[in-house]
């Protein structure tokens, strides 16, 4: 159950492009770390650069994002992060152009520290092995 909480310095931002954002960074969700489409949520915030600051400073005059993606721990390899954070950072470039200083972060959150609609991680895989 991927979380993705994106960060653009665009106040402007086109629904057309927050749409391609989303769409793009759920099928990397799926296809580099394996998540459900389904239980995969994209949350877009846009800020305006004077309310973003790189160095102590605003930043004016530039474009930047950043991408942090909560995931239960251990269930994704190095691999899969790296492929992920990779994809991530070149998706913001191709969709939103030169950027600044963009970063992805990915938070891994304990199983029993984690959840949705009142159920943990744990619980949830420990009901999917029951059922199965």
């Amino acid at each position: 159950m991927p979380f993705i909480r994106v960060t653009v310095t665009d106040a402007a931002l086109p629904t057309a492009t927050r749409r391609t954002l989303a769409e793009g960074l759920t099928g990397l969700a799926v296809s580099a770390l394996g998540k459900s489409r389904a239980r995969t949520i994209v949350h877009i915030d846009v800020v305006p650069a004077d309310g973003y600051f790189v160095d102590g400073k605003p930043l004016t005059g530039a474009l930047d994002a950043h991408v942090e993606v909560s995931i239960t721990l251990g269930t994704n390899s190095a691999a899969e992060k790296a492929a992920f954070i990779a994809d991530a950072g070149q998706l913001l470039t191709d969709v939103l152009g030169p950027l600044a200083r963009s970063g992805v972060a990915l938070h891994e959150l304990h199983p029993e520290s984690y959840g949705y609609n009142g159920v943990t991680q744990f619980d949830y895989y420990r009901r999917a092995a029951t059922a199965a």
